[in-house]
């Protein structure tokens, strides 16, 4: 999701020039607001269907956002799918993190593994910043949103891929 901060902050500058701070402060507040209002409701609803469907159905959700962000000509438009995407976040993130006690029921473990995902995700709010700089001397901004696009689609394969326990 980094690389996707850093080409939406470009794409903004596309469309807008030198109103893309507004333009990029707006589409995070939207990021932030539709995370924040709508996780207990997906919540609640991913709690009722099958979690292999809730987590790959929110990967490939946001893959197609993100492959579709490079094609917008319109302010409003990134709004919708960054409305969008955070939406599938909403749903995926509560779901995951629902279903690790269930693959690791011994405390010690669940310790360990919520101490690595953490971990993990720090790491990639570090790392993907100086990646998407890296790569920008070598592709276009838009490239970064199909990189982010293979992030989704690679998790929505391990998903699929992984046998998960019922629930308890």
């Amino acid at each position: 999701t980094g690389l996707l901060t850093v080409a939406l902050g470009l794409l903004a500058f596309d469309l807008a020039g030198p109103a893309a701070g507004a333009v990029l402060g707006t589409a995070l507040a939207i990021k932030m607001v539709a995370y924040v209002g709508l996780a207990p409701l997906a919540n609640a609803l991913a709690a009722r269907l099958p979690r292999k469907t809730v987590l790959v159905c929110a990967d490939l959700i946001r893959a197609a956002v993100a492959l579709t962000l490079p094609f917008v000509d319109a302010i409003w438009q990134i709004y919708l799918l960054i409305f969008v995407l955070q939406a599938a976040s909403a749903t995926f993130t509560p779901a995951y993190q629902a279903l690790i006690p269930d693959v690791l029921p011994d405390e010690a473990d669940y310790t360990r593994a919520l101490s690595l995902s953490r971990l993990a995700y720090e790491l990639e709010n570090l790392a993907s910043p100086a990646l998407a700089a890296a790569l920008l001397f070598v592709i276009g901004f838009n490239w970064l949103f199909a990189g982010t696009a293979l992030g989704f689609i690679a998790s929505a394969v391990l998903v699929i891929g992984t046998a998960l326990p019922a629930r308890t």
